[in-house]
């Protein structure tokens, strides 16, 4: 094992080409069942095998690609299922358009059979190769021996939970406070350290001890760090500085964001319209009431507008409160609904309105937004850009993610913005269903006996 440890770095980069080329191969040879030209040395071969190459290499870095001993499997498979699948039908549709050049036809969609049947054995290859490549480097690799460090009233109970969902990966021997006099000796002690909610000032001279003893290092965010993520090194004559500039969209990147704002949202609406059709008669269907819910949130500045979203609970439900575990008040179409985040769908209508837009922090309820910003002011920061049907915030985050974990989400979207990351969120976006149960999580009823103040933090409804 210690021989297989030195090079482990060569046989994942290896078995990374295995998996591609067999993605790669499986996919022209089973369509050479239909398109013999696809072997063929030819101009047209070349740029089939390059679109399809560009694109896979584009949709893994998208979705995580193959991190063999960083995600679990599940999630592996997901990402590398969802990028095969939409490399496969853009490169078949570009065959389909090739095939009506070369034979001087009109464009046909033509062998879906064989699409279904290159997926088919792309996933079992994925499901194979992620299995056998987490099982291959979990056997090499123990987990991590992992201390947690934290500061005084401060309960890790949250994050220990999030690092022990990583079994394989990390092992908690201790938990101590950045003040105790042992914390030293437990740095040395362990391979990989977790800061949580450590302050500033002690927080850096500890980080520099386990930069001087080679340990693996995880912190929590405070708001220089996120300042930190969009600055950049600079020299000024000899001297090393870091600069950061505020962020303020150019005139182009608003004018970029809006026009495909515009366009999405009405390719969505077009595309949706059965969806939304079949979704209001089963609201109407299931208990006779409305079909929409209106309720005011804020956006960029401040500014106030209702957001529409299909009703999820009882018509009767007149508390303004968060969804809690095994809600009452939630229909049953509503649960489905939600499951899934359909509800979401009208507030294409709120994009075109231009009150939101696709990708931004996600619109909070106004007494929400008092509450957060009492306990923690830089919470207003949000309302620095205009609020966003999707995000990071949506995407990693659940409905009871923290406020303060939110706010450094939406933060570090706002200062790490491109237009680049905002096509890149809107393709995660797919990945939400299917981590569907865990991002919508409600928050714990305070009546639950594992109930406890961090879980009362009110959400949306």
């Amino acid at each position: 094992m210690n021989f297989l440890r030195r090079f482990q770095k060569s046989l994942l980069f290896l078995l990374k080409l295995v998996v591609f080329a067999s993605l790669f191969i499986s996919f022209f040879v089973i369509f050479s069942i239909d398109y013999p030209w696809v072997l063929e040395l030819s101009r047209t071969t070349g740029v089939t095998m390059l679109s399809f190459s560009v694109l896979i290499f584009l949709f893994t870095r998208v979705y995580g690609g193959y991190a063999i001993g960083v995600q679990k499997s599940k999630a592996i498979i997901y990402s590398l299922v969802t990028a095969v699948f939409l490399t496969d039908f853009i490169t078949h549709v570009q065959l389909c358009i090739m095939l009506a050049n070369i034979n001087g036809e009109k464009f046909v969609y033509a062998s879906p059979w064989l699409l279904f049947a290159v997926f088919s054995l792309q996933c079992a290859l994925i499901i194979i190769f992620t299995y056998f490549g987490n099982f291959l480097y979990f056997k090499i690799n123990k987990p991590a021996k992992c201390c947690v460090i934290t500061a005084e009233n401060y309960d890790p109970a949250d994050l220990i939970k999030k690092i022990e969902r990583y079994k394989k990966q990390y092992n908690i021997t201790c938990v101590v406070k950045d003040t105790d006099r042992n914390v030293y000796d437990a740095i040395a002690a362990n391979d990989t350290i977790f800061f949580h909610e450590v302050p500033i000032e002690s927080r850096t001279l500890l980080i520099e001890y386990c930069y001087e003893q080679n340990k693996n290092i995880y912190y929590t965010l405070e708001m220089c760090d996120i300042v930190a993520l969009s600055a950049k090194r600079t020299v000024l004559d000899d001297k090393s500085l870091m600069s950061f500039y505020v962020k303020e969209l150019t005139f182009e990147q608003r004018l970029v964001k809006r026009t495909m704002d515009v366009f999405i949202s009405l390719i969505a609406l077009i595309v949706s319209g059965p969806v939304m059709a079949a979704i209001a008669i089963a609201i109407k269907l299931d208990d006779g009431g409305k079909v929409f819910f209106r309720q005011k949130r804020a956006t960029k500045g401040g500014k106030i507008f209702e957001v529409y979203k299909f009703r999820t609970m009882r018509e009767d439900n007149q508390v303004n409160k968060s969804v809690t575990k095994d809600d009452d008040r939630i229909t049953k179409i509503g649960a489905v609904l939600r499951k899934f985040r359909l509800d979401e769908i009208p507030q294409v209508f709120n994009i075109l309105n231009g009150d939101m837009s696709i990708v931004g922090p996600r619109p909070e309820m106004i007494e929400n937004i008092d509450k957060y910003t009492e306990e923690l002011p830089e919470f207003r920061y949000r309302l620095r850009a205009k609020a966003g049907l999707t995000g990071l915030a949506q995407i990693a985050g659940k409905y009871n993610t923290s406020p303060k974990d939110k706010l450094i989400l939406d933060l570090t979207y706002i200062e790490k913005y491109s237009l680049l990351s905002d096509i890149s969120l809107m393709f995660r976006t797919i990945m939400v269903l299917f981590k569907s149960e865990e991002s919508t999580e409600a928050f714990v009823a305070p009546s639950d006996k594992d109930a406890d103040s961090d879980k009362e933090n009110p959400e949306e409804s």
